[in-house]
C-alpha cells in the first residue's frame, strides 16, 4: 500500500512542513500511475488543481507550425505543476508527456487554496518554484529556437543531468533511459543528427555513452554552451 504521507514529504513544495500540516494536506489527495509516453495534457486542456511528481518524469513541450516538438521543461521526482485560482505554475498551454512510468499525486484547487490561506510561507515557496520554472522554460525556449543541434543536445542533457544526474567518476550519469530518437523528439531534430552530434561529443570527452545511458561532464558542457573554462 502506498504511504501517501511519506511520498508527500518528498515533494519540494512541502519541505519543512510540520507533521500536522502534512496530515491536513494529505486529506483528499489522489494518486495515479501513468505509463511511459502518455500525454496527460494538451494546450487546449485545463487541468485544475496541483499535481506532484512522486516517481518518474514528465516533459513539457510545444509544437511549431511545421509539427516539430520543442521541449520547454523537464519535471522529475519532487516537482509540482498545475493551476489554482491564485497562481499558475507555468504549465498552461503546453503538452505534458510522461517520459517514464510515473506516479502522480493531485489535490483539488479549492482544497489547496483553503490550505494555503492560513499558511503564507507555502505561497512564498510556490512563487519561488514558479520563478525557477519560468526561467528554465525561457532559457530552454531560447536554446531550442536559436541554437544549433549541438547546442540543443548539450542544453537538454545539462538540464536532464541537473534533475536526474548521478555523479560517477567525474561525469553525471543521467538516470533516465533515453534513445537518440527520444532526444531528437525533445529538441526537434532527426535521430541521425542526434547520433552524429553525440558521437562528436564522445570524441571530445564531453559525453560518455552506453546502452540507453548517457553521462556528461558538466563543466565541459557549460564551457561549450556559455564559454566557461
Amino acid at each position: 500500500m502506498i504511504d501517501k504521507l511519506w511520498y508527500l514529504s518528498q515533494i519540494k513544495l512541502f519541505d519543512k512542513v510540520s507533521p500536522e500540516d502534512m496530515e491536513e494536506i494529505n486529506k483528499g489527495t489522489h494518486h495515479a500511475k501513468i505509463r511511459k509516453h502518455t500525454i496527460i495534457q494538451t494546450p487546449d486542456m485545463v487541468r485544475e488543481g496541483l499535481f506532484f511528481v512522486k516517481e518518474g518524469a514528465l516533459r513539457l513541450y510545444i509544437v511549431n507550425s511545421e509539427g516539430k516538438q520543442f521541449t520547454v521543461g523537464i519535471l522529475g521526482k519532487g516537482s509540482t505543476f498545475g493551476e489554482i485560482d491564485s497562481v499558475s505554475l507555468g504549465t498552461h498551454g503546453v503538452y505534458i508527456e510522461t517520459i517514464e512510468d510515473t506516479l502522480l499525486c493531485s489535490i483539488g484547487s479549492e482544497q489547496f487554496e483553503n490550505f494555503i490561506s492560513t499558511r503564507p510561507y507555502i505561497m512564498k515557496r510556490i512563487m519561488r518554484i514558479l520563478s525557477d520554472q519560468l526561467k528554465e522554460k525561457n532559457d530552454m525556449l531560447e536554446k531550442m529556437a536559436l541554437g544549433t543541434v549541438k547546442d540543443k543536445v548539450l542544453f537538454l542533457l545539462l538540464n536532464l543531468s541537473e534533475e536526474f544526474g548521478v555523479l560517477e567518476d567525474g561525469y553525471h550519469r543521467i538516470d533516465l533511459p533515453l534513445t537518440h530518437q527520444e532526444i531528437g523528439n525533445m529538441i526537434g531534430a532527426t535521430r541521425e543528427s542526434v547520433t552524429s552530434t553525440i558521437n562528436e561529443l564522445v570524441k571530445e570527452d564531453i559525453v560518455r555513452t552506453g546502452r540507453k545511458i548517457i553521462s556528461i561532464h558538466r563543466e565541459l558542457v557549460k564551457g561549450q554552451l556559455f564559454g566557461q573554462e
